[in-house]
């Protein structure tokens, strides 16, 4: 007789997707200082190290130690991302889907960055490697907060707040890819020999804090209308804590802007961008309720017993 795999506790599936979310996370802050110490090409090749070692030589010092670093954290990501989809393939049929997703995201991550070795760091190239990590950073983030409740319930806000929390979320995505414009017109390209957009730094930047300007109003908007329609306090709850991480992240961009960009501060505007990652995802899940109040762990009363 075949033996069936025994689901996991629901706690057990909460804090292993808890943790794929904080070593997505990770990854992107230890990717931003490879790139702001200047060691985006410490490893020159992929995806061994150099031609002859798949571990950084004497010869490139310490910048083959960071961009090798970055590169072991990879298989940390990937232990916990199997992990997730082993936990939640055997405990949860609904969650598959996002743990296919996480878990896939990964292989086409490093193919990416091996890809931005290979092309020298193409400002092109790193920009579509941080905005898949972003992406990867939201799934994981759903994931994480649906299995806390037991599916996905009905929505729980006024029509037509779900088209302006999705308007939200899209304005994230361009404020997200127009700082990646931002960067490869800048100073910090993660190695000197590596190329730059060619954009005017002043220019897409100005272009980016608009942009900011414009995902900021369009949450104060939802917040307002939240309040004005008594929407539960889970979603106006998520609305203001993203309102409270795009000022701290508006903020930290000025200051690092009109200071010539110092590294900690680009590397918190880094940890800002996960954040808001995190936080709009939140957003997103938050407007539909749970499939039923019913806590995950509570004790299943069967057919018999309620007869």
């Amino acid at each position: 007789m075949p033996v069936v795999p025994q689901a996991f506790s629901p706690t057990v599936v909460t804090r292993v997707a808890l943790a794929n979310v904080v070593a997505n996370v990770l990854i992107v802050v230890t990717g931003g200082a490879v790139r702001l110490t200047g060691s985006g090409l410490g490893c020159p090749t992929w995806p061994r190290c150099t031609d002859e070692s798949f571990v950084p030589t004497p010869e490139l010092a310490g910048h083959g130690v960071i961009e090798f670093g970055n590169r072991t954290l990879t298989f940390v990501l990937t232990v916990v991302a199997v992990a997730t989809l082993v936990v939640v393939w055997r405990s949860r049929r609904d969650l598959r889907p996002l743990a296919v997703l996480s878990f896939l995201g990964i292989p086409v991550q490093a193919l990416l960055g091996g890809i931005t070795v290979l092309t020298g760091l193409n400002p092109w190239t790193v920009a579509c490697h941080f905005l898949l990590s972003m992406a990867l950073v939201a799934v994981a983030t759903v994931l994480w907060l649906r299995s806390r409740e037991p599916g996905v319930g009905r929505l729980l806000v006024r029509r037509p707040l779900p088209l302006l929390v999705t308007g939200v979320a899209v304005v994230t995505a361009v404020v997200l890819g127009m700082g990646t414009v931002v960067t490869g017109s800048g100073p910090h390209s993660g190695d000197p020999k590596a190329g730059r957009s060619g954009f005017d730094p002043e220019l897409v930047s100005q272009l980016h804090a608009d942009v900011v300007f414009l995902l900021i109003g369009l949450t104060v908007a939802l917040l307002v209308a939240l309040q004005a329609t008594d929407a539960p306090g889970r979603v106006r709850g998520a609305a203001r804590s993203l309102l409270v991480v795009q000022l701290a992240q508006g903020m930290i961009g000025y200051v690092q802007y009109f200071t010539d960009l110092p590294i900690v501060l680009v590397l918190l505007h880094m940890l800002g961008a996960a954040l808001i990652a995190v936080f709009t995802a939140r957003l997103v899940w938050a407007i539909r309720g749970p499939a039923s109040e019913v806590p995950l762990d509570a004790p299943q009363v069967s057919a018999t017993t309620r007869g």
